[in-house]
């Protein structure tokens, strides 16, 4: 039994969609970073190039449109996970995306409450799968560090994001965040690691 091809005016229509979706969040994920998520719908669109109609199609509420953002950061932090598990020394690819990870804990977490406010259940759900998807790009990283011999072997990825967490939340800023983070990678240095660097 055959099927019938797909139209070519549905194709270019899907193409169309996916367009407008992310020029949505390209422009959301912009103005959001410079005015905070409750920048006006309107100007989502208009920065985006699409009428309000196109908007309220693709994402029909405000939390809608901010779940969407940031789950495209988190998904950014585990693409660049994979690709520094392939391009750089066991402890260069830990640290460099763990650096990652700080500037998105202090930079986004309020975008990630805005989406998920007054609803606990959504909210429990959207930041495990959240939670889940980060803490396994980092047990890959950290493994492969420590296989290294470059961490000390009893540190644990909870340990190890509960820390840079702390240290992004705690601090007064990116910079300062960052700071915390290079006097926790000497702490966090193996025996092995340290005894290179004395050599």
């Amino acid at each position: 039994m055959t099927h019938p091809e797909p139209s070519t005016a549905a194709r270019p229509r899907r193409a169309d969609a996916a367009r407008s979706v992310r020029s949505l969040l390209a422009a959301a994920r912009a103005l959001f970073d410079e005015h905070g998520p409750d920048i006006p719908l309107d100007e989502v669109a208009r920065r985006a190039g699409v009428g309000n109609a196109t908007l309220y199609r693709h994402f029909p509420t405000r939390q809608d449109l901010i779940v969407a953002v940031y789950a495209g950061e988190v998904t950014t932090l585990r693409e660049r996970g994979a690709a520094l598990l392939e391009s750089e020394p066991p402890d260069e690819a830990l640290f460099s995306w763990l650096d990652g990870f700080l500037v998105h804990v202090a930079t986004k977490r309020a975008l990630a409450l805005a989406g998920t406010e007054n609803d606990t259940e959504r909210r429990t759900e959207l930041f495990d799968e959240w939670h889940r998807s980060m803490r396994s790009t980092a047990q890959k990283l950290l493994a492969r560090a420590q296989r290294a011999g470059a961490l000390d072997a009893g540190l644990t990825v909870d340990d190890l994001l509960a820390l840079t967490g702390a240290a992004a939340l705690a601090a007064t800023g990116v910079e300062h965040a960052r700071r915390l983070l290079l006097i926790m990678r000497h702490g966090f240095a193996g025996t092995s690691a340290r005894s290179g660097e004395q050599r």
